[in-house]
């Protein structure tokens, strides 16, 4: 039941992607147009230029991604591994951030970019997440580093391997099931990201594929059926990301707080 309530409209959304304009709605539900119009995906790169758009996407994602790995594992390892005054508190503090809805620093952003000057550039959308921006990703790579037993990282410092070595050569090398977790997550996030390229991005020349699917429902007349085209082009890179990833995906959620560590 759960994966028939999954599946049936992402069928109907590839399916009406294949329709002519008055046969997305018609009653009862043609599941498989009888005429597919694959004209309506080339439609969808005549009527915008979606190409620039998913070139810009794809900068904006692996900026943000990469970034988002690199500060996340910096992160966590310093608070599971690094002992400091006070980092009881700061892990606190930073698990409690997880509550606070994103909703709540929009304006301070906006006014904190604008000063900046970063008003229809990529870096809102790319450079916090240099800063382990999202707190749930260090909580999950936290709690991976604390099932790696430290006697690991006192056996290389005993060979003389210095923080740097033990994380590289050591630490990185364990985590690949959560790093490529937190990598598919954030993937998913930036690649779905809505709200903060419309803020930030005004020429028509930086938009996001999010951008431009509502673009083409943005006008009196709205072309559904090159919407769905446009939405099922998104959804293939994802759906292809985890079919490839889901091994390391699956694990990372097994050896993690939420598989019960």
């Amino acid at each position: 039941v759960c994966l028939i309530t999954f599946l049936a409209p992402t069928f109907w959304m590839i399916s009406s992607s294949l329709k002519a304009s008055t046969e997305v709605f018609q009653h009862p539900i043609v599941w498989i147009p009888e005429s597919p119009q694959w004209s309506n995906y080339a439609k969808v790169f005549q009527t915008l230029p979606f190409a620039k758009f998913a070139w810009n996407t794809f900068v904006v994602v692996v900026l943000a991604v990469f970034g988002t790995v690199v500060s996340t594992a910096l992160v966590a390892y310093g608070l599971a591994r690094v002992e400091f005054p006070g980092r009881r508190i700061l892990f606190a503090l930073m698990v409690a951030t997880i509550m606070l809805p994103d909703i709540v620093t929009l304006i301070p952003r906006f006014i904190m970019f604008r000063t900046f000057r970063w008003i229809d550039t990529f870096a809102p959308l790319t450079v916090p997440f240099w800063f382990a921006l999202n707190t749930l990703y260090v909580f999950l790579m936290y709690q991976f580093l604390r099932g790696i037993p430290k006697e690991l990282d006192e056996a290389a410092t005993i060979d003389g391997a210095n923080r740097w070595q033990i994380l590289w050569h050591v630490i990185l090398p364990l985590c690949k099931p959560v790093i490529a977790t937190i990598a598919v997550f954030a993937l998913i996030q930036h690649y779905n990201e809505f709200l903060t390229p419309l803020i930030y991005l005004n020429r028509l020349d930086n938009w996001t594929l999010a951008l431009g699917v509502r673009a083409l429902n943005d006008s009196n007349v709205a072309n559904w059926e090159l919407v769905f085209a446009a939405s099922t082009l998104m959804l293939i890179p994802v759906l292809l990301l985890f079919i490839v990833a889901q091994r390391y995906f699956v694990q990372g959620i097994a050896l993690t707080g939420f598989g019960g560590r």
